[in-house]
């Protein structure tokens, strides 16, 4: 009894959370794959069918918001990845006593809710606001001069709303580098920028792999940014997806929709880890 006890033991402790993964996430995915293949209204209901060309539809029909999705998603992950990485570095090597007030700094802005920092961000940007109001009235900008309603104004508020995220997984790791380990490089003779990439960079690997994943798959499925900084032009696959299920109400094009970009980024996260995962950086290191 005392030995199937300790055989069931394990199963038993991970069972809330295969309990909480079958409710909350198993569940809905089964639900949303159904609606993808229903057919039907919302008047009349739907019916369960086989209609795997909803998928096709889906993606022939918003082909470029799914491209526009990844291509956002990609740039201001990048972007962020390069503002993050010396603020984290900073903090970790020469923040001292200081590290936890700097990192409350970097996460204050963020205990306010998103969609408030979003339109504030749509009050700054405005031609007419107080940045580029200003700037336009001393002559530094043309009156033509527009931001709001563009590319990068959408590229800008991921980057924004994404950046402490990116922040705090590279600061774990970077601060429990051994720093005995670049003063000894340095004893060695090597150079700032070879102890850096020898040393720095793939120890903190772990940090840029998990930061990236985490803002790469927030910002592809983002939609309060194109919706309040961009316009008609930016639109991405999460506002697709908000207007299929709110405004026009096509369950199964959303659901289909939805499933699709789940698909992608999987894909995108798989490659992404066989390319420039951990392992990879660790062996242009060595």
């Amino acid at each position: 009894m005392r030995r199937l006890r300790g055989k069931l033991a394990p199963y038993l402790l991970s069972l809330p959370s295969w309990v909480y993964l079958l409710c909350f996430f198993i569940i809905p995915l089964g639900s949303m794959l159904g609606m993808a293949l229903a057919v039907g209204d919302p008047l009349d209901g739907y019916t369960m069918s086989d209609n795997f060309s909803e998928f096709v539809n889906a993606f022939t029909s918003f082909e470029d918001s799914f491209i526009r999705s990844f291509w956002y998603g990609g740039l201001s992950t990048l972007i962020t990845l390069v503002l993050a990485y010396p603020v984290a570095y900073w903090i970790a090597f020469y923040g001292g006593k200081h590290k936890a007030t700097f990192l409350f700094l970097i996460m204050l802005p963020f205990f306010v809710s998103f969609v408030i920092r979003v339109l504030a961000w749509e009050f700054i940007l405005s031609d007419q606001g107080f940045l580029f109001g200003s700037l336009k009235a001393i002559g530094l900008l043309p009156q033509s001069f527009h931001l709001l309603s563009t590319s990068w104004a959408v590229i800008g508020g991921l980057v924004y709303n994404s950046f402490a995220y990116y922040v705090l997984p590279l600061y774990v790791v970077l601060e429990k580098i051994d720093q005995r380990l670049v003063r000894a490089a340095n004893d060695l003779y090597a150079s700032p920028v070879s102890a850096f990439t020898r040393i720095v960079l793939p120890l903190s690997a772990p940090g840029v792999f998990a930061g990236f994943l985490l803002v790469f798959v927030t910002n592809v499925g983002d939609f309060v940014n194109a919706d309040l900084l961009g316009g008609p032009g930016t639109y991405m696959i999460g506002n697709i997806i908000q207007d299929e299920f709110f405004v026009n109400q096509d369950y199964p094009m959303a659901a289909a929709l939805s499933s699709l970009l789940m698909l992608l980024l999987m894909v995108s996260i798989l490659a992404y880890s066989k390319a420039f995962g951990t392992d990879a950086i660790q062996e242009y290191a060595a």
